[in-house]
């Protein structure tokens, strides 16, 4: 007999394969006995009574299984359980669920089942005590803590958490499309990426949140906003401890640590962390306009007005803000409440994000690496600016001559020009200065006035 890998045996006759050698035995006693003594040497006048007795033992050892499967020949103890199996093959769904109609094979599918009407969640995960109605769902969300990624792509190395995601991701090496949208033509990999395309045809928005009505096309999306409204933050970088209210932006995140560059420039071939630092790169090459935002001191290439999206007004000032979180952040500048204090200087801070990033200095922490030069920073912010030095992009443009700068304080140095604002007063001679290098390198005429930088 040969024995297979994952311990399935196979019969050597006919091919059909077992979970165990007493399945094995049973069904050669069944339908090969008579091929199994004629398979051993002429002559052997054992042959007969060794194959009896060896099919008589395994029998004994295997006697209370005396219910089997005529589908696939699995034993079972009584007749219960072979009722419970038989199912499998017939596929009856014998147990309803009294809430909902849904019927289950087995018991224990529908006391999980139940679980999302009771909202019972048994299953708690230990980093951040998000719960669960099953143990295979905290399972996959715990990964998320632990970066393991045991699902292995074959064809292209990529990892993934689930075995769900990954069979949707090698759709993509097929090419295989099977879901035809009869609007517009478009295919789709899977069914709920054909189901949610369906709705910008309909227009229609299903789910709606509660907290500021707005309303959305997928479940997911509704998940993801209503973390806007309760400042869950359930994806946590393992490298800096920064953490995220959706898994791309994590994603997008890590890679400044990993230092993937993913985007790549098809005119030079150089690559970027994101989509849109790619974007912004592009218009090098293709000439396209940016517009200065005079608000946030930003450019685009698109002009969009946002103001529409900010719900949450500060009665104090009048600023809006997108997020609640945000808005209550910024409250507490007028408050003048300092909540976060830092242990190792006593410094205090409005916001826990603001706290940590005072921390690094403390700690020594540089956890954004230039991938370009190997420079550490201990702010993103820092390290973004940074990164300009390599791509020369000149992201601030100016409104009244078009010229472009690397710095948004780069960019306001250089509207003085405009203005005539010049903000550097010499005390002794009275002379102004736009620039503070040049009032700093100002000295006066008079020998007896001292070094005006002084």
């Amino acid at each position: 007999m040969n024995h297979a890998l994952l311990q399935v045996v196979f019969c050597s006759w006919c091919r059909l394969s077992y979970t165990s050698q007493i399945y094995l035995d049973n069904h050669v006693r069944r339908s090969h006995y008579e091929d199994h003594v004629r398979s051993e040497p002429r002559g052997s006048s054992n042959s007969r009574q060794t194959c009896s007795d060896t099919l008589q033992m395994n029998a004994r050892r295997n006697r209370k299984e005396i219910c089997r499967s005529s589908k696939c020949g699995k034993g079972f103890m009584n007749l219960h359980n072979l009722g419970k199996h038989q199912c499998v093959h017939t596929r009856e769904k014998p147990l309803p669920c009294s809430q909902c109609g849904k019927s289950f094979t087995y018991q224990c599918h529908l006391r999980q089942h139940q679980r999302v009407h009771t909202k019972e969640k048994p299953y708690c995960c230990p980093h951040c005590g998000k719960s669960f109605n099953q143990h295979g769902n905290l399972q996959r969300h715990q990964r998320i803590h632990t970066g393991e990624k045991p699902y292995q792509c074959s064809q292209c190395d990529r990892r993934f958490t689930d075995q769900g995601t990954l069979i949707k991701h090698q759709r993509i090496h097929g090419g295989d499309k099977p879901y035809h949208c009869s609007e517009c033509g478009k295919r789709f990999r899977e069914q709920s990426s054909y189901r949610n395309h369906q709705l910008i045809h309909t227009d229609e928005k299903p789910y709606q949140c509660l907290q500021c009505g707005k309303y959305f096309r997928q479940r997911r999306q509704l998940k993801e906003h209503q973390r806007v409204h309760t400042g869950e933050k359930p994806y946590l970088c393992s490298h800096c401890g920064s953490s995220f209210n959706k898994s791309s932006t994590l994603q997008r995140h890590q890679r400044i640590h990993t230092g993937e560059k993913p985007y790549v420039c098809s005119q030079c071939g150089k690559s970027f962390i994101q989509q849109s630092d790619l974007q912004r790169h592009q218009g090098i090459h293709t000439g396209e306009q940016l517009y200065y935002c005079s608000e946030r001191g930003k450019s685009y290439y698109h002009q969009r007005i946002r103001t529409g999206g900010k719900t949450y007004h500060c009665s104090q000032c009048g600023k809006k803000f997108t997020r609640q979180s945000n808005l209550k952040e910024h409250e507490l500048i007028h408050k003048g409440e300092k909540q976060f204090h830092c242990s190792h200087c006593r410094k205090s801070f409005n916001t826990k994000r603001s706290l940590r990033r005072h921390q690094r200095i403390h700690k020594g922490e540089k956890p954004y690496h230039c991938s370009e030069c190997g420079k550490s920073f201990n702010q993103l912010d820092d390290l973004q600016k940074h990164h300009r030095i390599h791509t020369r992009e000149k992201t601030h443009q100016c409104s009244l001559c078009g010229k472009s700068f690397a710095y948004q304080s780069n960019l306001k140095t250089h509207q003085r020009i405009h203005t005539g604002e010049k903000p550097y007063h010499c005390s002794q001679c009275g002379q102004r200065f736009t620039y503070f290098k040049t009032f700093k390198k100002h000295k006066c005429t008079n020998v007896e006035q001292s070094d005006c930088a002084t």
